[in-house]
């Protein structure tokens, strides 16, 4: 397996239906997350919260991708900007939600150990960060093994 990461400053801060970036699996890859980390860039606290997209969303801007550990694999997993236009479907519940300080780098990194969090193959699945109650711009970024 290879790792992959990916890291953005999403272009809006996306709604509690429109997630400010997600992760999207490839037809025949369960990528499998190691890490995902979120930092505000403003000093307004709000909530974010790790979803389950089981339909993807659209419009949305593709970012890059890049190795960690193997310089001829290349990612099929693809890491995508605020969705701006029509919203995913998002499974019931959070699979992570933290509460983010009033404070400008205010953030968190989420971890999964042992197999990892796994996203199911199928270019509709993915995983999203979305931010709740009032959602601010955000850095974020992702590591997942493929």
């Amino acid at each position: 397996m290879a790792r992959f990461s990916a890291g953005i400053l999403p272009t809006g801060a996306g709604s509690t239906t429109l997630p400010m970036a997600s992760l999207m699996a490839a037809a025949a890859v369960r990528p499998r997350v190691r890490e995902v980390g979120v930092f505000s860039t403003t000093a307004t606290g709000f909530n974010v919260a790790l979803r389950r997209i089981t339909v993807a969303g659209a419009t949305h801007a593709a970012e890059t991708e890049i190795y960690e550990d193997d310089s001829s694999a290349t990612a099929t997993a693809t890491v995508v900007n605020v969705d701006t236009g029509t919203a995913p479907t998002l499974a019931a519940g959070y699979v992570r939600i933290a509460t983010l300080a009033s404070a400008i780098g205010a953030g968190i990194i989420w971890t999964f150990g042992g197999n990892g969090l796994i996203i199911p193959d199928g270019t509709a699945n993915g995983l999203a960060v979305i931010g709740l109650n009032t959602p601010q711009i955000c850095t974020v970024y992702f590591v997942w093994d493929e």
